[in-house]
């Protein structure tokens, strides 16, 4: 098998709630919980789910701006969870990411140059500064003027080109995308996608992709990992995932994304999930999917479904699935 560049094993993520004149802790959210997934090197991974269900959590998790309450980091054979200050810093420089609002994410009393530029000079970069961040510029499809621009002077999807060239500045091997085009128009979407895939192929990066918009994870992703209330639900080849969802929770998924053909829209008979998502506060017992699933069996109300394997590459968690004979999965 091919080693894996980013495993991330086990991990969780609480956050304490805090009450009191004290501040004692009387509860706490379970943003991420005991998620286990493998990158390789080179592909573009995805993660989906709905808001709150821990893909941004999990990611800030991998840049190491949020620590791990258990569970480990690998990255390219090394154990990343626990490194800190000059430890850490090797690690800083292998790894970006892009957000989701460009004019959030870029300051808006610099210029492009000047934002691109802070981050060479943080890492110590020793060439000519200016010439590097015209050539980042031109790779990222921005001519040499946008050098003395500042972020209010351009467009969404030429900031989401600066912030793009911003995590290049340090040649990095990983980049993490959190919502890069869901801010976007939908044709300037196109462009910024098409740019990321040119990018991963010239420079052999590996994205870890957030997203909401399921067909365009569908398109720029090798591979998808399905979250639900800090749980991994389901996992497999992206093609194979949306052709073939095993999990209830991905099903309902695929299924309410609107058909762009009216006709077939219209006369498309579709059945949407019941109730809230739970609180991460006090997640049910059991399958935490469990309250709001179809198929729920008793099992499902107190026993916790792991991630098994349906077939190579295809992993879910659910008991009725990984119940059925082999020949119905």
């Amino acid at each position: 098998m091919e080693p894996s560049f980013l495993r991330i094993e086990g991990v969780s993520v609480h956050f304490p709630v805090r009450k009191g004149l004290l501040q004692r802790q009387v509860a706490e959210v379970k943003a991420v919980e005991k998620v286990s997934l493998t990158l390789k090197r080179g592909e573009a991974f995805g993660l989906v789910g709905e808001s709150g269900c821990g893909k941004t959590t999990l990611a800030r998790t991998v840049l190491r701006l949020v620590n791990t309450t258990e569970g480990e980091i690998w990255f390219d054979g090394e154990n990343i969870t626990h490194l800190k200050g000059a430890a850490l810093a090797p690690y800083r420089k292998r790894v970006a990411a892009v957000f989701q609002d460009p004019f959030s994410s870029l300051n808006p009393r610099m210029r492009a140059g000047k934002i691109i530029a802070e981050v060479l000079r943080v890492h110590g970069y020793a060439g000519d500064v200016k010439g590097r961040v015209i050539e980042l510029l031109d790779l990222c499809g921005l001519s040499e003027r946008f050098f003395d621009l500042y972020p209010h002077q351009m467009s969404g999807g030429q900031r989401q080109r600066v912030g793009i060239a911003r995590a290049l500045a340090i040649e990095p091997d990983l980049i993490v995308c959190d919502e890069a085009v869901s801010a976007l128009d939908v044709s300037i979407q196109a462009q910024i996608i098409n740019l990321l895939e040119e990018l991963r192929v010239r420079l052999n990066l590996t994205y870890l992709f957030i997203g909401h918009d399921l067909s365009i994870v569908r398109h720029l992703c090798d591979r998808v990992a399905v979250m639900y209330l800090g749980r991994v639900m389901e996992t497999a080849n992206s093609e194979e995932l949306f052709s073939n969802p095993q999990h209830p929770y991905t099903r309902a998924l695929i299924e309410a994304v609107p058909n762009p053909d009216p006709l077939s829209e219209a006369t498309r008979e579709f059945v949407g999930l019941s109730g809230e998502v739970p609180s991460p506060l006090d997640p049910p017992a059991g399958c935490v999917f469990h309250p709001r699933c179809p198929i729920a069996m008793d099992k499902c109300c107190s026993v916790e479904p792991m991630l098994e394997i349906l077939h190579p590459g295809h992993n879910a968690a659910c008991h009725v699935v990984t119940s059925r004979p082999e020949d119905e999965k």
